[in-house]
């Protein structure tokens, strides 16, 4: 017989629950802030509820009613330092650590609503309905509540779609001196979500100060919990990644914020992330004022069940108790809140003259359709004062350098000079600077700021968007391929891209995403995208496409310097070419938006970046078409150098758009119809274009080749142009 050894996890799984004694040792003061802030939560969801039945609520209204006893007893003694986000559902998360951040967890039950407070719950209402006195200009609503003065950073619509973004700030935290917290709120759906897991294995990995709230409220929608997981215990989650975790009875502040205090002790110590898994139950359906039992997946006997346990009862009963309060008093809180909602409601709300017996929302309280694009990008103001320089124009003294040590030298010198920057990737801190030597100088000047990550993209893109929007750092991430962005399409483009404007156009988000194409190594299908298209048609995102060692130094600098999110789009082609550079210099910046005429001429306009650049060059000549060559070194559309292209194209009245990519994800289909609403009537002939086949590359050398762009391609488009013209064969 084999012998076994019964395996215990590294760190303890404990249930908590509160006796009789807890609640005669707990500070009236605490448990009058509890009964305080739940009782405001509450009142604020019923008038939400109620809006929403009246049609006044445009899109979901995810009711916490029942859960905020998890949300309050969780936020009441945080530090308005510390950080927290949560799910769609996230109204009483938001409130809890809003209102602690106003009242320092401390209520006046005689007094309730102060000035401050009122303003809040107004604020909050207006954001929900759309407001441009919301938060967030009426932008993010229900779902996406932010306050950063009050430390909360912004919940999410994406189920785990804000658990990466939290340990970004957690490691901002912890890396800047301070033994704060970020905790991240998210339901049981969300167990089972990638970057759910994938960021409690690196928040461990690197003890971040995170903490994983589990809100288990039973159903996801209306799929419960057991028939999704074998283990409905959902903080058994923590316990393989080696994360101490707590399970409590949700519906009990107190036990909840019994719970916290020992988290917090873990994390504020600097030993890493804790898991708490609170059970609680939300009254009403997954959207809107109907109980569950209405869709037929729960009944009214569990329902009628789980309101008995309410937190507002359980709490006000045990003051009562215990003697901290009278049923008057508790008559007048819950008065008190709801005369607040009332007149936050008046405020923001009036009788439709159309309809006597509706309600409509102020008209002069709407956004001014005018700012629709407003903080898509920002205005890139922190470039006024930098030292440009256009290698296209330089005639200095020059030295010569490898395309790939040029990416190397100024990432290391941005290191050196800058102790915000932080590179992290997968083996990025490894084989002399990772796998193509991009990070070799940055290991040499600051190796504890190269962090090497787990294979887990979805999460520590999500980490460094977070770092960056907590605004201590400045992440640069490394895409060891391009086509790993699908793995992380969440964070790259629903939270990084969207971030700034979602939120009102308050937040900056400086960072960095570095990738290479490889096309021509034989990778095959899933190594060798060009990102450009897929970029270019997605919001926020700046794109740079150095083809030259001296445009990568200059154009880095810039990218890194803005306080938008860039993509820096590098070239295996280009890494061993070696050209010359400014001599000693790598504190230029390249200006924004501006393109290099690398060939001037009166036939066609090509169009074209990275290793297309070189190629362009060599068909033209090979092909004898007189035409200016346009490098275009920006791509994305609010940084593109339409001056250039118009003068161009005015002169040529003839348009070639060049990629070595795949048609399908092509950059240069979203640029020709842009071209042609821009500049239709000066041209003489169709926009041409060339692109790789449909496919993409395989692995066959053979059919590699065949499926992207190369040289002759050009000279055959560029010998069709002048054919078409006019010119002749």
């Amino acid at each position: 017989m084999p012998r076994q050894r019964r395996l215990e996890p590294i760190r303890p799984w404990v249930q908590l629950s509160t006796t009789k004694a807890d609640w005669q040792e707990a500070d009236p003061a605490l448990l009058a802030g509890m009964l305080g802030q739940l009782h405001l939560i509450r009142a604020f969801e019923e008038t939400v509820l109620e809006l929403a039945s009246e049609g006044l609520v445009h899109g979901p209204a995810h009711s916490s009613i029942g859960q905020e006893g998890g949300a309050v007893g969780s936020a009441i003694a945080l530090r308005t330092s510390d950080g927290m986000n949560g799910s769609h559902r996230s109204h009483h998360q938001f409130l809890a650590k809003s209102l602690t951040h106003l009242t320092g967890g401390k209520a006046d039950l005689g007094a309730l609503v102060s000035a401050d407070v009122l303003a809040l719950l107004r604020r909050t209402l207006a954001e929900i309905l759309g407001l441009a006195q919301g938060f967030s200009r009426g932008r993010g609503g229900s779902i996406h509540l932010q306050w950063l003065e009050a430390g909360a950073l912004g919940s999410n619509a994406i189920v785990g779609g804000g658990v990466p973004l939290a340990a970004g700030n957690a490691w901002a935290q912890r890396h800047s001196g301070t033994d704060d917290v970020t905790v991240t709120y998210f339901g049981d759906g969300a167990v089972n979500i990638g970057s759910a897991l994938e960021t409690m294995n690196l928040a461990a990995a690197w003890d971040l100060p995170l903490c994983f709230f589990i809100e288990n409220n039973l159903y996801a929608v209306s799929t419960q919990v057991a028939e999704a997981t074998r283990e409905d215990r959902l903080s058994g989650r923590g316990l393989g990644f080696g994360i101490p975790s707590w399970k409590v009875d949700g519906m009990d502040p107190l036990a909840v914020h019994l719970v916290m205090r020992e988290a917090e002790e873990v994390m504020r110590a600097g030993d890493g992330p804790a898991v708490v898994e609170v059970d609680v139950y939300r009254y009403f359906h997954q959207n809107g004022a109907y109980p569950g039992s209405a869709f037929g997946y729960r009944t009214k006997e569990e329902e009628d069940g789980w309101r008995e346990r309410d937190p507002i009862a359980k709490v006000a009963g045990e003051m009562l108790r215990l003697g901290h309060l009278d049923e008057a008093t508790a008559d007048g809180v819950r008065e008190q809140a709801l005369e607040a909602m009332r007149t936050v409601a008046g405020e923001l709300l009036e009788r439709d003259p159309d309809d006597e017996g509706k309600r409509r929302i102020r008209p002069g309280l709407w956004p001014d359709p005018a700012t629709v694009d407003e903080g898509l990008r920002g205005d890139a103001g922190e470039l006024a004062d930098v030292r440009t320089l256009d290698p296209a124009r330089y005639d200095g003294p020059t030295t010569s350098a490898r395309f790939v040590d040029a990416a190397s030298t100024v990432l290391g010198r941005r290191m050196e000079t800058d102790p915000r920057v932080v590179v992290l990737g997968e083996d990025v801190h490894r084989l002399g600077g990772g796998t193509n030597g991009v990070t070799k100088q940055a290991l040499k000047v600051a190796a504890d700021r190269v962090l090497g990550t787990p294979i887990s993209e979805n999460a520590f893109a999500g980490l460094g968007a977070g770092m960056a929007l907590d605004g201590r750092f400045r992440p640069v991430i490394e895409f060891m391929y391009p086509d790993f962005l699908w793995v992380a399409a969440d964070q790259v483009f629903n939270q990084i891209g969207k971030a700034r404007h979602m939120f009102g156009g308050h937040n900056n988000v400086p960072l960095v995403l570095r990738t290479k194409v490889a096309m021509g190594t034989g990778y095959g299908s899933q190594h060798s995208m060009d990102p450009a298209g897929v970029f270019a048609t997605s919001s926020g995102w700046r794109i740079v496409a150095p083809s030259t060692a001296s445009d990568y130094i200059g154009l880095f600098n810039t990218a890194l310097a803005l306080e938008d999110p860039v993509l820096v789009i590098e070239h295996v082609d280009l890494y061993p070419v070696r050209e010359e550079v400014p001599a000693g210099d790598l504190d230029y910046f390249l200006p924004l938006g501006k393109a290099a005429v690398r060939r001037t001429g009166s036939e066609v306009t090509v169009l074209t970046y990275l290793s297309m650049v070189g190629k362009s060059a060599e068909a033209i000549e090979a092909s004898e078409v007189d035409a200016e060559l346009i490098d275009l070194r920006w791509l994305d559309r609010a940084s593109l150098d339409w001056e250039t292209i118009g003068a161009s194209i005015r002169k040529t009245n003839a348009v070639l758009i060049v990629e070595q990519g795949a048609r399908g994800t092509s950059y240069g289909g979203w640029l020709a119809d842009e071209i042609q609403r821009r500049y239709f009537d000066w041209l003489d002939m169709p926009i041409r274009r060339v692109t790789g086949t449909d496919a993409s590359p395989s692995i066959s050398r053979v059919l590699e080749a065949a499926a992207v762009a190369g040289v002759d391609d050009i000279v055959t488009a560029l010998r069709e142009c002048r054919t078409e013209l006019g010119g002749g064969a």
